[in-house]
Formats: structure tokens, C-alpha cells, sequence
């Protein structure tokens, strides 16, 4: 099926698709005339397709307003990566798995610094050597903590605030933590032995594939004023660090997808794809997955204090850099479902919001935000490659309107992980890389060449598209200086 006879251009950085056969809504994409075209040119098949994906999405129970999709949308499990969708529990909404994914509450946490560049100068390797001895990294890491059940459903239930309890970072830490780094709703009862087994050792552990903690400059500023606000300056050192639930919120997806599968069945729900198996909102099975995925979210908060924690030590064992010199900047997540109240046709409504693989951005004014940066927005942290430049960014006004205050997460994949590891020796990247600048550590060469720069889109371009199109602003772009990977 010719999938472009469907779009039609609604302004030069957004394009629709109306509904059609069993779409509810229109399916909307904010993209340029480039990145439309390579994104067609890109589908591997009818089946792995992201705009098929986000037609199907469209035809989902109680969807309000449309399926959307960011600029840097690639296809997913079920729904695309880069996607956002907004159900009203009044009209049938529904909730999925395949709308949060499986590294439930993956996000990303910056820290500021008070260091500047040219305090690094001479010392990146030491750096990086420490920070790949003190911060456990790779596929079936462990880290220190070795937790019994009875902790780990602390966790499930606490998430941030149990680590800083236990002395892993600090109180301040969770005023910039999204949601404050705990979700209310958790309950650790509905996630199974075998999710919990499977995280005892793997709290403050970073993982592998496209979880990394990297040390950045702040190379050029946008908004004075937001940067302001955020407390970040030119030549500034930050460090973001980009992980997820680890195996305990793969082991709740992979658990809920035949439960929701018998739900689908049990409420006659009618999904165009097998991959969007759900159950209504308000039904007993949609409130326990609910339940589940609050767990996993909190279990991904803790993770992230955590390894902050490590982070700080790792400053401080390599240059002496005392933790207070570290501050949380923020931290938000790019694959979650909550509550929230949006105005949608002049009324407010309650909507359970699905992003998968894209970021929360609110705009200014908004309560849930951290009263120093209520003023200005929410920051939105948006992760590039080793190579490439990453950004901080605000959410707008418009994009309240228009998006349900969402944005990207990152540059988006152009090329699978197997293409990758066939076209980029690892080898070959961190020499690359090094000529420019860049120290990379890691833990295994498969995440090297699934990473490499190449294997992504022009992080450059996806946010200028996203900023162009009014739904978040620059405050500033970000460069590697050194990488730990898994």
C-alpha cells in the first residue's frame, strides 16, 4: 500500500494522514519534506513500518484528538518509537503495553556541574577510566546493592526516595525528578516473583544497547533566559545519564502482553495489529497493568538516583570534585503512561497519556513543575550519539495545545542494531572518535557499532524540526567529551 497517497501536508513541519478504514482520528506527524521522505524510504517492510504504526494506533478506543508522532519516530513494538497517544477513560480509552514499552520509565537525568571545560583538560582519560570502574555497566550488570523481595518492593513502591533513604544521593535530587521520582499508583503485589528475582542486583546499574552515561560542555546557548533558569552557562560541564527499569520492567512487559491479550478478547476490542493487545482503563486488568507499570516506573527512578550517586563518586575519586558540586538538573522519561489534565477543545480533561519513545515538555506555568523553572518551562533533555551534539531544550505553549506538552527524545534510529554491527566495527568508531575529541569506554563492542553515530539520524535536523514547528525552543547544545557505554 502506497502509505503517501494518504499525507497530506498541514504546514511545512507538520503532516497528517485523515482518518481512514478503521482510524478514529488522523494520524499526524511533525516532520519536514526531508525527514517524511526518508522516513518512507527507510521501512523495512509492510509490517515494520512506523506510519502503519501510527495509523493503527489511530484506530484504538478512546483515543482523543490524534495518534502523533515526533520527528524522530522510527518503528517500534506495536507503536512507533517517537510517539505520543492521549485516551479518555469516558470514550473507552484504553491502556497498552506496546504504547510504554518494555524499559518502562527509560529516561534520562543532567547534572550541572560547577566545573568549565578547561578544568577536564588533561584529565578526560582518568575520568573515564574511573567512571568505567565505579559505575556498573553492560548486559546482566549488578551492581552494589543486593536487595531481598522486602526491599525490592520498597523500591517498586518508593522508587528515588528509597535510595536517597538509604544515603544515595540527596533530598534535593527529588525536587528535580519528574513526578519526584515516585509514582503513587505502584504497586509492587501485581508484578511477579520473576520480575522482582531478575532486579535483586540490578539497582544502580546502567545496562547496555542505548543506556549511557555521558560528560558533556555546554558549547553554545539559545534562551538566556532559560538557561538562566536551569542554571547552565557556556563552557559549563554537565553529565547526562540515560537508563531505564533494567530487567525488572522487561519482565513486566513481557508478563502483561498475554494478559492484555485475553483482555482484548474478553472487552471484544477490535486491534488492527496483535502487538496492540489492551484493555480499558477502568476495567480490573487495565487498572492492575496500570499498577504494574507504576512499579516499574518507580523501580527506574531509584535506578537513575542511584547511579547519579555513582557518578559523584566517580568525580570525586578521579578530580576531587566534591558531590555538592553536582546538582541535579532534571530528570524525565521517555516511555511512560500517567494521569493527566489537558484542555482539548477549550475543556480540561483526564487523559491517560502513552509516550513511547518521546519526552514530556511542558510549557510554562504548569504546577508540576519545579517552582524555579515554572516560569520558563519544563527542561526537555534530548539525547544525541557519541558523536553528535545533545540538547536541553523548554516546552511551549503550543506544544500544551498541540502535543498533550510532548516532544522528542533523541536523534531516532535510521539504521536497525544488525545493520549497524555489520557496517561499523567498533574498532574503528572509538578511534573515530577520539581523533575528535571524544573518550569512550565500554563494557562490550556489540554496543559500540548498534550505537555508532552513523546509525542514527542528524540529531541537528530532528530538533530543528521539532523547534521550527513551535513545540519546543533551544537553550542549549551539549558535546561529548567522554562516553561510558554498556
Amino acid at each position: 500500500m502506497n502509505r503517501a497517497l494518504h499525507v497530506r501536508k498541514i504546514h511545512e513541519y507538520l503532516f497528517e494522514i485523515p482518518p481512514h478504514g478503521k482510524m478514529r482520528v488522523p494520524a499526524r506527524l511533525y516532520l519536514d519534506e526531508r525527514s517524511l521522505r526518508e522516513l518512507m524510504e527507510n521501512q523495512s517492510s509492510e509490517e515494520w513500518n512506523a506510519l502503519k504504526q501510527l495509523e493503527n494506533v489511530a484506530c484504538l478506543p478512546g483515543i482523543v484528538k490524534a495518534a502523533m508522532a515526533m520527528a524522530d519516530v522510527h518503528p517500534g513494538y506495536g507503536f512507533p518509537i517517537g510517539g505520543v497517544a492521549a485516551f479518555d477513560p469516558k470514550d473507552g480509552g484504553v491502556i497498552s503495553v506496546a504504547g510504554v514499552g518494555f524499559d518502562i520509565n527509560c529516561g534520562v537525568r543532567c547534572l550541572r556541574t560547577h566545573l568549565t571545560r578547561r578544568d577536564l583538560t588533561g584529565k578526560e582519560e582518568k575520568l573515564a577510566d574511573t567512571m568505567f570502574e565505579v559505575i556498573p555497566a553492560g548486559l546482566g550488570s549488578t551492581g552494589e546493592l543486593k536487595l531481598s523481595t522486602k526491599e525490592i518492593d520498597r523500591v517498586l513502591r518508593e522508587g528515588a526516595r528509597y535510595a536517597v533513604r538509604l544515603g544515595y544521593g540527596r533530598e534535593d535530587d527529588l525536587e528535580y525528578i519528574e513526578e519526584h521520582g515516585c509514582l503513587s499508583d505502584a504497586d509492587p503485589s501485581v508484578v511477579s516473583h520473576t520480575a522482582k528475582q531478575r532486579q535483586m542486583a540490578q539497582v544502580g546499574t546502567l545496562g547496555s544497547g542505548n543506556h549511557y552515561v555521558e560528560v558533556q560542555v555546554v558549547d553554545q546557548i539559545y534562551n538566556a533566559r532559560a538557561a538562566e533558569a536551569f542554571g547552565l552557562e557556556l563552557g559549563q560541564i554537565v553529565i547526562m545519564l540515560h537508563t531505564g527499569s533494567r530487567a525488572l520492567g522487561h519482565q513486566i512487559g513481557t508478563d502483561y502482553l498475554p494478559f492484555l491479550e485475553k483482555a482484548t478478547r474478553k472487552y471484544g476490542i477490535e486491534v488492527p495489529d496483535r502487538e496492540l493487545v489492551c484493555a480499558p482503563i477502568e476495567s480490573p486488568e487495565g487498572q492492575q497493568y496500570f499498577r504494574a507499570v507504576m512499579a516499574g516506573a518507580n523501580c527506574a527512578f531509584a535506578n537513575r538516583q542511584v547511579l547519579a550517586h555513582l557518578v559523584r563518586q566517580a568525580f570525586w575519586k578521579a578530580l576531587r570534585v566534591p558531590d555538592t558540586a553536582i546538582e541535579t538538573l532534571y530528570e524525565v522519561a521517555h516511555n511512560t503512561v500517567k494521569w493527566e489534565v489537558h484542555e482539548v477543545n477549550g475543556e480540561r480533561r483526564r487523559l491517560l497519556v502513552h509516550r513511547k519513545g518521546s519526552t514530556r515538555a511542558f510549557g510554562p506555568g504548569r504546577p508540576e513543575l519545579p517552582e524555579r523553572y515554572r516560569a520558563v518551562g519544563q527542561p526537555v533533555l534530548v539525547g544525541g550519539t557519541m558523536g553528535t551534539a545533545s540538547y536541553i531544550l523548554v516546552g511551549t505553549e503550543q506544544g500544551m495545545r498541540e502535543t498533550f506538552g510532548t516532544a522528542l527524545h533523541g536523534a531516532g534510529r535510521a539504521k536497525s542494531r544488525r545493520q549497524a554491527k555489520r557496517q561499523y566495527p567498533a574498532e574503528r568508531i572509538i578511534e573515530e572518535l577520539r581523533k575528535q575529541g571524544i573518550i569512550v569506554r565500554a563494557h562490550g563492542k556489540a554496543s559500540i557499532s548498534e550505537e555508532a553515530p552513523g546509525a542514527y539520524k542528524d540529531v541537528e535536523h530532528v530538533v530543528e524540526v521539532m523547534c521550527n514547528a513551535g513545540i519546543v525552543a533551544r537553550v542549549a547544545r551539549l558535546r561529548p567529551i567522554v562516553c561510558l557505554k554498556g
